[in-house]
């Protein structure tokens, strides 16, 4: 998808929760655009030390390491809603009606398997990690300033989690649309043209 979303909505109680998570998700993708600009004034600091003072920022490296989460999974399920994933919309957008939301139904259901095994993994991996009995309640801990790593590796069941309800709602609207045979289902993005697309991208620019 390109351009603003294609979600519609109405007064549905699955349009609504749609909504309330939607908000969510976008605070999650906020801390995600938060943690890269981080990123970016560290580097700054860093590179300016080593050229100015001879002596770059202290645990860069570490911190990079804990940031990384937070770019690569708070995002996701923001994408997900919106349809910004890599999806095959020339295949998928040849089918209508019942076929349609039948065929990603399917593809949802699969995907929710996937990340409930992602969840139950990531976790276990943090399980592994934190511990009340150790300093700052950590296993282990970065190379350099010695951070501790359980904050950074529950950032993913977290993000998972958030990610699977998500899955479960489109999965009740492509349910819903799928035995009411809708034609424009609320709280899914909806597959939008090449000139739809490019007219919302003109007028993006034009605001």
């Amino acid at each position: 998808m390109a351009g603003r979303s294609s979600v519609l909505a109405d007064s549905t109680v699955l349009s609504k929760l749609d909504r309330g998570l939607y908000r969510i998700e976008s605070q999650l993708a906020l801390v995600s655009g938060l943690a890269v600009f981080s990123l970016m004034i560290l580097a700054v600091i860093s590179v300016s030390g080593r050229n100015f003072l001879n002596q770059p920022l202290s645990g860069y490296v570490d911190w990079i390491e804990q940031a990384m989460p937070l770019i690569a999974f708070m995002g996701i399920s923001f994408t997900q809603r919106d349809g910004g994933h890599i999806r095959m919309d020339m295949l998928v957008g040849k089918l209508r009606g019942r076929f349609l939301w039948a065929a990603e139904f399917t593809t949802v259901f699969f995907m929710l398997l996937l990340m409930l095994l992602l969840i139950w993994g990531s976790f276990a991996h943090f399980q592994r990690s934190f511990d009340f009995g150790s300093p700052m309640w950590s296993r282990d801990s970065s190379m350099d300033i010695a951070l501790p790593l359980w904050p950074s590796k529950l950032l993913a069941p977290v993000a998972f989690s958030v990610l699977a309800i998500r899955l479960i709602l489109q999965l009740w609207a492509y349910g819903r649309a799928f035995l009411m045979n809708a034609t424009d289902p609320v709280a899914v993005p909806l597959i939008e043209d090449a000139a739809t697309q490019a007219a919302h991208e003109a007028d993006i620019v034009s605001n």
